[in-house]
C-alpha cells in the first residue's frame, strides 16, 4: 500500500541524496508546509532502530518521544539536508512542523538544515550550496584555552 502524502508534497529522485520531498504547490514564506508523520516511539526504541542504519528517518519530539517517519510517514521523511535550506522546523504542542523559510515554488525540493542529527558528525553533505559546510551536522566548536 502506498503511503498517503501530505497536501502539496510529492516524493521523487533528489539531486541531494536518494529520494527527496518536492513541493507541488506554492508555499509562501512563513507558511506551514506539513507535520512530520510516522510512528511515535520512545528514545530507547529510537536508539535501537538507529543502530546500523545508513538512512535515518527518526526525529526527536522531546527528550523522551521520537517520530519514525519510515513507519507511516507522509513524505516529509524524505526532506533532505541542505546548508542553504528553504524550510525550518518547530515543535509546537508535541507536533513536529515544517515551515517555509522563503517562498517555495512548485517543483522545488524541500530542504532543512539538520544541524544536529543522529547521523555521524563525519557524514558528508552533498547539498551543493555555495557555502556548504561539508557535513550534515553542524560541528561544535571546541572551547577553552590552550595550555602550554
Amino acid at each position: 500500500m502506498k503511503p498517503e502524502l501530505a497536501y502539496g508534497l510529492a516524493v521523487g529522485k533528489s539531486a541531494v541524496e536518494g529520494k527527496g520531498c518536492f513541493a507541488t504547490v506554492r508555499f509562501p514564506k512563513g507558511r506551514k508546509i506539513a507535520e512530520y508523520a510516522g510512528e511515535k516511539i520512545s528514545r530507547q526504541e529510537a536508539a535501537r532502530r538507529i543502530r546500523g542504519r545508513k538512512r535515518l528517518r527518526i526525529s526527536a519530539l522531546d527528550q523522551y518521544w521520537h517520530i519514525d517517519g519510515s513507519v507511516g510517514g507522509n513524505g516529509t521523511q524524505y526532506i533532505n539536508h541542505s546548508c542553504a535550506p528553504n524550510c525550518f522546523t518547530r515543535i509546537i504542542h508535541s507536533h513536529f512542523l515544517f515551515f517555509a523559510l522563503r517562498d517555495i515554488e512548485p517543483g522545488e525540493e524541500l530542504t532543512i538544515d539538520y544541524e544536529s542529527s543522529y547521523h555521524s558528525d563525519q557524514t558528508r553533505c552533498h547539498c551543493g550550496a555555495p557555502a556548504c559546510r561539508g557535513t550534515i551536522n553542524r560541528l561544535k566548536k571546541k572551547t577553552g584555552r590552550k595550555t602550554k
